[in-house]
Parts: C-alpha cells; structure tokens; sequence
C-alpha cells in the first residue's frame, strides 16, 4: 500500500507540548501519533521557542511552534522566491488562466521553474494575494477559500419520489400533451455564467429559448413561470429537468403555475432526449463560441421560428408550431368554459388559431436586460 505524507498540523502540535510537558519520550509520543520517531525529532528541534532574557520561557509550545513552521514554509514557495515567476502567474490569472490552466501550460512548455496549481491557490489566498484580490479573477471569485477537499452539504434537492422513474407511462409514451422538458444551453467559460434555457413540449417538440444571465435557480424558474402560466393546465402538466444546481428552486415552480416536477437520474442527460436533440438543433446558431450576452431576444425568438416551423419526419413531416397549435386548441376546446378567462387572456376568440410566434414571443418578453 502506497504511503502519503502529511505535514504536522496544530492538533498534532498540541498533543506533543501537552506530552512533552507530561515527560513522555519522543519515542512513546511519536508511537501515540503514529509518526517516525525522527519526525518528533526534528518537529521539537526546530520549532522549539529559545528565550534569552526569560530562559524559563524556552521549551516547546504548540502555537509558537505552529507560527514558526508556517512561516518557514511561506519563505520556501517559489512564488515567493522568483519574482518573475510570480508575476506571470499574475498576469494570467487577471487574463482569466485558472490555477489548474497555468500549472499545466507550464508543464507544458517544460518552464525551468514551474508550479503546481495549489501552490498558485495559496498565493492568491495568501497576504500577498490578497492585497491586489487575485481572488476575484479566480473562477469561483470566493474572497475566503473552502478546506481542501471539503464538500458542500445540502439537504436532500429533489425527493425520490420526483425520480423520472414514478413519472406516467403517458407521459414517457408521448401519448398525452402539455409534458415540457427543461436545460440548459452552455457556452465558453471565458463568456461567464450567461446561458441559455431551452424549454420543450414533448409531443409536438415545440421549443421556447430564454437568455439566463446566470445559473441561479430562482430567476430561472421565474422565467419558466412568466413563459407558461399564459397556457391553460393541460398544455402545462408536467416538466422534467436533470439535476443541476440551476434547477433546485423547483417548488417555487409547482407553486407558481402548478405543474409537476420530474427529475432524471444523476448523469444521465439522455433520459429527457427531446431536449437534447433540440439542443443540438439550436447549436446551428448558439454556438459555444458565441457570447451569450450579445445574443437578444429577437435573436433566440428567431431561432425559435426555424425551430418551429422546420417539419419533422417524426411528426410526420408536420412543423411543431402546427402540432402545438392543433394540440392546444383541442386541449382548449376539450376545457370547456374553465379555459374562457385563460383564453380572454390569450387575446383568442374560440374560431381564431393560437399563434404560436406569440406565444414565443410571450416567452422571451421575460428574459432579462
């Protein structure tokens, strides 16, 4: 089994002045600790405090000692010693370079003195990098840094019983109308957080694009709400997303237009395959290239029109826009005098076709500036 090595921390420090000032060897502490004995050793010799004038204060004491080792490995990190080094691991990541991009290019090119990218984190956390806050030109932008391998902790995001699995046949068998599928369209990481979503009936593949300045939940579901609520009930049953972090504010969603909440299981984007196939449709135009936040609302409602009204041989060569205009005016017909005040709100009399471009249009009106 592979041996790893790990620095003395202040824990370990504590217990070996509290031993030492018991009178136990080096030999029993380092037993007790599970270290070499020459690991004690030389901890004792070289972080052991020396008083001159106090000589009764000398000894080994544990946050003495802790400050001193700290100090001692800040003064032996390259970036610290080789100033031109430091400097153009600055200089990249102001040019947006993450610590992992930098150390690997300088791999790379074989750099005659080259960092690893968690030497190059502790920089930016460090005094140092602090002072010029190299920490907002990080890729998570965090002022303070999370223990090393820590892992956030969250309830539980979606409950079992939202699985994909419990959802309807009906609804898997695209028998049944008003089930949306729901992602996210990603570009380039220099561009930012800005996406796009990509909104999706399932029977009719009738697609609706919103521009998202960032990935938190609640706006995105905003969006979701304003585009949808304008539609009766049964065009609205049910969406089903995956498990990104984007899509946790889903109650705010059932709450909002009373639709229910499907999720796939974890890394497996094919199980809601309608909406990555549109994905792959609409990146003839949303490139990952693109800047996200150049793209308006008159572009993605353009998109949505060829989207739209490009026939499909699984429909039968029909377009989406006209089996979502047939489907919902049946579900409208089939609601009888429940759906009048929705319709009244529409701007529809019960002869006249749903047009289906204002309802796209609806939907981008709610994107953000």
């Amino acid at each position: 089994m592979k041996r790893t090595y790990s620095h003395i921390d202040l824990n370990e420090r504590r217990r070996i002045a509290r031993w030492r000032h018991a009178g136990l060897s080096i030999d029993i502490i380092a037993e007790k600790l599970g270290r070499h004995r020459s690991t004690i050793f030389r901890e004792v010799r070289r972080n052991v405090y020396i008083d001159k004038e106090w000589p009764e204060l000398s000894g080994y004491h544990c946050v003495t000692a802790h400050d001193m080792a700290c100090e001692r490995r800040t003064k032996l990190r390259k970036l610290v010693r080789f100033s031109h080094v430091r400097q153009s691991v600055i200089e990249r990541i102001v040019h947006g370079w993450s610590p992992q991009q930098i150390a690997g290019r300088m791999r790379l090119e074989r750099h005659p003195i080259s960092v690893s990218h968690e030497t190059i984190y502790k920089f930016a956390y460090s005094a140092d990098g602090h002072a010029i806050k190299l920490w907002r030109h990080l890729p998570e932008h965090r002022a303070r840094r999370r223990p090393r391998h820590a892992r956030r902790r969250h309830g539980q995001r979606f409950s079992p019983d939202l699985n994909i699995l419990r959802r309807p046949d009906v609804v898997a068998d695209r028998k049944q109308f008003g089930h949306w599928e729901c992602d996210l369209i990603q570009f380039r990481q220099k561009f930012g957080k800005a996406n796009v979503t990509s909104l999706v009936e399932r029977v009719s593949r009738f697609a609706v694009l919103l521009r998202n300045n960032d990935r938190q939940s609640r706006p995105i579901m905003e969006q979701l709400v304003g585009v949808l609520q304008a539609l009766p009930h049964r065009a609205r049953r049910s969406i089903t997303f995956d498990r990104g972090t984007e899509f946790t504010d889903w109650p705010y969603l059932q709450a909002g237009i009373g639709s229910a909440t499907w999720f796939c299981d974890p890394q497996s984007p094919w199980q809601k395959g309608t909406v990555e196939n549109t994905n792959g449709r609409a990146r003839k135009w949303l490139s990952r290239d693109i800047d996200p936040l150049s793209i308006t609302d008159h572009d993605l409602k353009e998109i949505c029109d060829r989207l739209n009204t490009t026939p499909r041989k699984c429909l039968g060569y029909k377009t989406p826009a006209e089996v979502f205009r047939q489907k919902l005016l049946a579900q409208m017909r089939s609601g009888g005098s429940d759906h009048q005040a929705r319709k009244s709100r529409l701007g529809l009399s019960s002869h006249r076709k749903v047009e289906v471009s204002c309802f796209c249009k609806v939907g981008m009106s709610h994107s953000p500036a």
